[in-house]
């Protein structure tokens, strides 16, 4: 990571929400998702929180590096309906070796609808995807003899 990165860094980034980030598209597998409403998700509220993170820290790494989501304290403080406009603001409030965190807020043309902290880590992506491989096949003996997605209804 270059080390010009500072505290007190700000990055923004716009998103009009689509109604396929609503909360029944999260996960249309789950019948109790499909339930609630079309307003954005939190899942996808906390995507495009790290995505404005990710694009502040991309200027700063080197050739190879990358970042990974490690922390996220984040709250969800109100519905936003598909065709709405969100902002979202990181800053940077610590950097402690590779890890760096960030204030972020997210409001919509009416309120603040999430805000918290998130953090990431620089990781070298050959380092990282060496582990992955390793992981993999450890994983892949044991998803050939389970059940996987057995998911019971509810109903």
């Amino acid at each position: 990571m270059l080390e010009s990165l500072a505290v007190g860094a700000v990055e923004r980034l716009s998103y009009l929400v689509p109604k396929e980030k609503t909360v029944p598209f999260l996960l249309p597998e789950s019948p109790e998702f499909l339930r609630f409403p079309e307003v954005l998700a939190t899942g996808y509220m906390v995507g495009l929180m790290e995505w404005c993170c990710i694009r502040s820290l991309a200027p700063f790494l080197q050739p190879g590096e990358g970042s990974l989501g490690t922390m996220i304290n984040v709250k969800h403080l109100a519905a936003t309906p598909p065709g709405c406009l969100v902002n979202i603001e990181s800053t940077v409030i610590s950097i402690f070796g590779r890890q760096v965190v960030w204030r972020v807020v997210a409001h919509d043309s009416v309120d603040i609808i999430g805000e918290g902290e998130i953090g990431r880590t620089i990781v070298k992506w050959d380092y990282f995807n060496s582990k992955l491989e390793q992981k993999k096949r450890l994983v892949q003996p044991m998803n050939n003899s389970a059940t996987v997605n057995n998911f019971e209804s509810r109903e």
